[in-house]
């Protein structure tokens, strides 16, 4: 299994890249996220590689950070959601968005990715809320997906009003949230954001 590649990149193509290693070149899908992250050809890169293997194929997923790969290996658990939909999901939310949107229930959020209907949408909330809060972020959340209002928002107050950068509480926050749930009081929102930040 190949778990990860350092080479070329021969060329960058759409949801996949090439990449020149010693002579022999492959094939690596991979997020737009990540392409974006890749220097321009003849630039040398470094991907962390997923290796899946079917009868008919052997395929490479290349991601930029280990972040990104977690979420994809935890994506791919769920039933509809292939290597396709797990890099279309990747390309259009950040792991901080899938975060939030996961752990808030904002299945508006979840659909803006390709092949995500209302059914799919639905399935990722019910069956990965419990286990976003274990799972990577990646940097900071935009302020239009955490939720809005509430415990959330004077949690976030509090945290920023302490000295904390609003990027790193908002990613804090929704890891509790969706450790504790949505209605958690305020007290629990900030000792678990504090929690979280002093790790």
């Amino acid at each position: 299994m190949i778990a990860k590649l350092r080479g070329v990149i021969d060329a960058i193509e759409d949801q996949r890249c090439v990449i020149d290693v010693g002579g022999v070149g492959y094939l690596v899908f991979a997020s737009s996220r990540t392409l974006s992250a890749l220097p321009n050809p003849p630039g040398i890169a470094s991907l962390l590689i997923e290796t899946q293997v079917r009868e008919d194929a052997i395929s490479l997923y290349g991601f930029a950070t280990s972040a990104e790969r977690d979420w994809f290996r935890l994506l791919t658990t769920v039933q509809g959601v292939g290597a396709k939909v797990a890099l279309g999901m990747l390309s259009a939310l950040s792991p901080d968005q899938l975060i939030a949107a996961i752990a808030t229930g904002d299945k508006s959020a979840l659909s803006r990715a390709p092949g995500v209907g209302p059914k799919l949408a639905q399935r990722l909330v019910s069956e990965l809320r419990e286990r976003v809060g274990a799972m990577p972020s990646g940097g900071a959340l935009p302020v239009s997906s955490t939720p809005a209002g509430g415990a959330f928002a004077d949690a976030l107050s509090a945290l920023t009003n302490l000295g904390y950068r609003r990027p790193e509480a908002e990613a804090s926050l929704a890891r509790a949230v969706a450790e504790h749930g949505e209605n958690a009081a305020l007290d629990v929102l900030i000792r678990a954001g504090l929690k979280g930040l002093s790790r």
